[in-house]
């Protein structure tokens, strides 16, 4: 999706948003990190205020996929900072979206890496380890996918059922 916009693939595909198979996440998040446009396949994580999975995750190998993490949209602490996203830009990821919250700002803003958040807050998470991996999850009114595929650029977040050919 080099260069084409959101907008662009939203307005010439109008069939695949009447039958769901392309959908846009609620305006909620802010941008971070040094690479404002993003997409890659989705792999979906569940947790609440505990970023252990979200570490183990980002410790893999990316491939050029996007991360979405279901953070309950929780507002007290932050489940994603600097170490574990330097870690996912050296292995390859394409981006993370947080439905939560993230710290270490000017650090992630340095990396070359798309991430969306909903704001930043200075407390970190727990360290329980409990959470979903590669389950549905429910982020800014829409239901994702392990395995669909997400666009972002800066007008907005697109998921899409399957990769788009623009």
């Amino acid at each position: 999706m080099a260069l084409v916009t959101t907008a662009e693939v939203c307005d010439a595909n109008p069939q695949l948003i009447v039958s769901g198979e392309l959908r846009a996440l609620q305006p909620m998040f802010q941008i971070y990190g040094r690479r404002p446009v993003f997409c890659g396949p989705i792999v979906t994580l569940k947790v609440f205020e505990d970023n252990v999975l979200i570490r183990e995750f980002l410790e893999e190998k990316g491939n050029g996929r996007v991360l979405v993490v279901d953070g309950g949209g929780s507002l007290r602490c932050a489940i994603l900072g600097g170490n574990p996203v330097v870690q996912a830009q050296n292995n390859g990821w394409a981006g993370i979206v947080v439905n939560g919250c993230i710290r270490d700002v000017d650090e992630i803003n340095g990396c070359d890496i798309g991430v969306r958040a909903v704001q930043s807050h200075p407390m970190k998470a727990n360290k329980k380890g409990i959470g979903e991996k590669h389950v549905p999850i429910n982020v800014a009114g829409t239901r994702i996918f392990d395995g669909e595929w997400l666009y972002a650029d800066t007008d907005g977040i697109l998921i899409s059922k399957t990769e788009l050919s623009v």
